[in-house]
């Protein structure tokens, strides 16, 4: 299992919302790169980077931030928020992110989805952001009438590389993931699913590395490592010890 820390960018700032309330930003840093490299000096192996201005713009809204991460950080990033034509997602491709999220468009519009995946094979993802049950778009802003596992299977043969999962409810209020619909999810779809939402504490960690929680690729995890609720080291240590164990029992 992978643990994403997560990078929301407003303003040029690394900030977090609450429910995706962009009234409810709380800054953490003013230098989004130092926080990227710090996050790699932890250990991370991965990092999970989202334009929130971009997410409501349509557009690329905190281009010079994500530059600088990428510049500063050897880490794959993974990047979302505002993502909707070819033109851009290639542009930052070129730039050097190796995963692509695609969202709203993913509503809107799939057959660009899924021509993206076929000409970039391991760089899509696809964010679904469920607002009571059913799939947000434009930033959460606005509620589609599609649930979450009928957008994951749009997608079944797209050669999507992962779906990221995020239970708007719980976002950034440090309530735990919503582990019983993102297994729901995990499920329905044979699509990699990463949980994100509400990630609390080491807890949530040592949940995560349950049994059945082993479909799913990753998590996301946000305001609990800038608030100190989780120790980097530790949970880190926790995945590769889940690992060691794993490795054992199937050799």
């Amino acid at each position: 299992m992978i643990l994403f820390p997560a990078i929301d960018l407003k303003e040029g700032r690394c900030v977090r919302l609450v429910q995706g309330d962009m009234a409810q930003a709380v800054v953490f840093n003013d230098d989004p790169a130092a926080q990227g490299a710090s996050f790699e000096a932890q250990g991370f192996s991965w990092l999970h980077v989202v334009d929130l201005d971009g997410a409501f713009a349509g557009a690329p809204m905190n281009a010079a931030a994500v530059e600088a991460i990428l510049a500063r950080v050897s880490l794959p990033v993974q990047l979302g928020g505002g993502i909707r034509d070819m033109k851009t997602l290639e542009a930052w491709l070129e730039k050097g992110v190796s995963r692509v999220i695609i969202g709203t468009a993913a509503v809107r519009d799939p057959a660009f989805v899924r021509e993206a995946a076929r000409r970039h094979p391991g760089k899509i993802a696809v964010g679904i952001d469920a607002k009571d049950g059913k799939v947000a778009v434009e930033g959460w802003a606005q509620t589609s009438s599609m649930n979450a596992e009928e957008l994951g299977r749009r997608f079944e043969d797209a050669g999507v590389a992962a779906i990221i999962y995020t239970d708007i409810a719980r976002d950034g209020i440090l309530k735990g993931l919503n582990i019983p619909m993102t297994l729901a999810l995990a499920q329905a779809v044979r699509i990699p699913v990463i949980a994100s939402g509400g990630l609390a504490s080491i807890e949530d960690v040592h949940r995560l590395l349950q049994p059945d929680c082993a479909l799913l690729a990753g998590a996301i995890t946000g305001r609990a490592l800038y608030d100190g609720r989780i120790d980097p080291a530790a949970a880190l240590a926790a995945i590769r010890t889940a690992e060691r164990g794993a490795s054992a029992s199937s050799s």
